[in-house]
């Protein structure tokens, strides 16, 4: 990717997922050292990010930039097994559907990588 390329970044049940131009998705790696940032001061933090020369802060025209991709959505008539949906819901009821879109998702990509 160039640098003047922008990076589609979309979230899914709040995890980062990085779209390509054929609409594909590929789950970002989450980086973050839970163990080691738990040893640290808030200051210690605080100083750690101004140091790191990829967290520089962005300007106002940046954020002008910035958009949050969203897949769009279809609405559909779909017939599922009754144990299926109970199931999904019993996960944390609100949210059933969209935790059901996840997993086809992850289906798709999974044989669109395999074709």
């Amino acid at each position: 990717m160039n640098a003047n390329e922008m990076t589609r970044v979309v979230l899914i049940e709040g995890k980062a997922y990085q779209r390509h131009a054929d609409g594909a998705l590929t789950p970002l790696a989450d980086l973050t050292d839970d163990a080691g940032l738990d040893g640290l001061s808030a200051a210690d933090i605080e100083a750690q990010a101004h140091a790191d020369p990829d967290a520089a802060p962005m300007s106002d025209e940046a954020w002008l930039k910035a958009r949050l991709d969203k897949p769009e959505k279809m609405p559909v008539g779909l017939k599922l097994d009754r144990d299926v949906v109970e199931w999904f819901k019993a996960q944390g009821g609100r949210g059933y559907q969209t935790r059901i879109n996840a997993v086809l998702r992850r289906y798709m990509e999974a044989n669109r990588k395999a074709s």
